[in-house]
């Protein structure tokens, strides 16, 4: 876990901070509140799981910590952001700068290879160099285990192996927070468990957080914090406690 010297103390890096944190939708002239008034703090270099029963609002949240949706109010602050305060364009900036993504479909573009899938979010950056990002690509697929796979594309790769490609994608940019959605809802067991180490190891070995939505009782048991979503409110699970 990244760590800061802060008055010969040293403390734990806050990289998302959610204060009072609250979603509510209109639907046929009534509100639907998902959850209301949610605190946390997420740590630098942490593994975190959200979980809870279907419909519970763990991908919702999920997607307004990744600032790809707003919250209905509260304020939330990613990576030192207030994304309260920002339009769109600049959230889209926060999330190039700092944030990688896992889906559970794997969301590659069919048509390119893999390693052509990798170097997609360097291709959004100014400065954009083929050879580097091609180069820092093929880095990547060699550390997630596809070094031979680079030059095929998603039709002939197993579903394990794309979704190490998505991976190798959501690290391209050096982010400070990987978000994870289902990252193994639709693998089998094995390569399930497989892809799950994959990440914990490269948690590890980058310092990047780990924020992952799972309905996976053990995978969430794995992560250092395990925030539960329960009726609109939060409750914190730490290393087996209740």
């Amino acid at each position: 876990m990244t760590q800061v010297t802060h008055d010969h103390c040293i403390m734990p890096q806050v990289i998302i901070s959610a204060q009072q944190l609250t979603q509510k939708i209109k639907i046929a002239q009534k509100e639907l509140r998902i959850f209301e008034n949610l605190n946390f703090e997420i740590y630098a270099g942490e593994q975190v799981a959200i979980t809870g029963r279907s419909g519970s609002g763990k991908s919702t949240l999920l997607g307004i910590l990744a600032t790809l949706d707003q919250a209905s109010a509260g304020k939330l602050t990613v990576c030192g952001e207030s994304i309260a305060e920002l339009n769109e364009e600049q959230r889209a900036l926060v999330r190039l700068k700092h944030i990688g993504f896992v889906f559970q479909s794997f969301q590659l573009l069919p048509h390119l290879t893999a390693v052509e899938n990798v170097m997609l979010p360097l291709r959004l950056q100014k400065n954009f160099n083929f050879a580097a990002a091609e180069k820092k690509a093929l880095a990547l697929l060699k550390k997630v285990g596809l070094e031979r796979q680079a030059t095929q594309t998603p039709k002939v790769l197993s579903g394990g192996e794309q979704q190490r490609v998505a991976i190798a994608r959501a690290l391209i940019s050096d982010p400070q927070i990987i978000f994870a959605d289902e990252p193994t809802g639709n693998l089998d067991t094995q390569t399930a468990e497989e892809i799950e180490q994959l990440l914990f190891q490269l948690n590890r070995e980058l310092g990047t957080t780990l924020v992952l939505v799972t309905h996976d009782p053990k995978l969430a048991e794995q992560c250092q914090r395990h925030f539960e979503l329960l009726d609109g409110h939060i409750i914190e699970h730490r290393n087996g406690e209740d």
